[in-house]
């Protein structure tokens, strides 16, 4: 897998899994709409470890900068 994930949008998909999961905690969201964005928040963090985003692929979208040879 190439990576297609620059930092800036690392941190932001990280800073909205840590608000996802801050609000699950303290039960403003909860139920199956806190489930699904717990999981949603899980898949951010995950996608933002490995640097790469699968729906990025299919639209040709790469936030990584270029790397000048």
């Amino acid at each position: 897998m190439k990576k297609n994930m620059g930092a800036t949008d690392r941190i932001l998909r990280i800073l909205v899994a840590v608000v996802i999961g801050v609000l699950y905690y303290t039960g403003i969201i909860s139920g199956t709409l806190g489930t699904v964005l717990l999981a949603l928040g899980a898949v951010f963090v995950l996608t933002s470890l490995i640097s790469f985003c699968p729906l990025y692929a299919p639209f040709g979208i790469n936030t990584c900068p270029v790397k000048e040879k």
